[in-house]
């Protein structure tokens, strides 16, 4: 590969080489460079971040096929909110980093980015998605969270007879 094709990126001790979008791996990583990348942007402040603006708006949404028009303003909203400033935590560990370039290079290796990681990204760009955090977060609020308890039968594997 060319020099001029490579990107070495610094995240505190940590240094990644992005690979050209068209190449087969994502990134060269030594000492799990890509994984603290991401825990240092997945923090806590981010994390509050969202889930007040959850707080803020959860009550407007509704398990229907029809969307409401304020979905959009709040969907945009969203992500002119928790967008900058995830962009803004990477660019300051990362020098040079593109949004752009990011969001492509995820989108073309989403089977090599943790599952929990990519939904999260995944309700910047995807509405359906950012629906159905709201009406998860709705429904864990609300109390009608996922209870395995209720579809569960216990049986014996040992006999009475013994």
């Amino acid at each position: 590969m060319d020099v001029k094709e490579r990107n070495l990126l610094v995240c505190g001790d940590n240094m990644v080489e992005m690979i050209g979008i068209d190449e087969e791996n994502f990134a060269v990583s030594n000492s799990s460079a890509a994984d603290a990348a991401f825990d240092a942007v997945i923090e806590e402040e981010f994390q509050q971040l969202q889930r007040s603006f959850m707080e803020k708006h959860y009550l407007e949404f509704e398990d229907s096929e029809e969307n409401k028009l304020s979905y959009t303003a709040i969907f945009n909203e969203y992500v002119d909110l928790l967008e900058k400033h995830l962009e803004q935590q990477l660019i300051e560990r990362i020098p040079g980093f593109n949004m752009a370039v990011f969001i492509d290079l995820l989108m073309k290796h989403k089977d090599e980015v943790p599952t929990d990681i990519l939904d999260m990204l995944l309700t910047f760009t995807d509405f359906m998605s950012f629906k159905e955090m709201f009406l998860d977060y709705r429904a864990e609020k609300e109390g009608r969270g996922l209870d395995l308890g209720l579809g569960l039968v216990i049986t014996s594997l040992q006999r009475g007879d013994h």
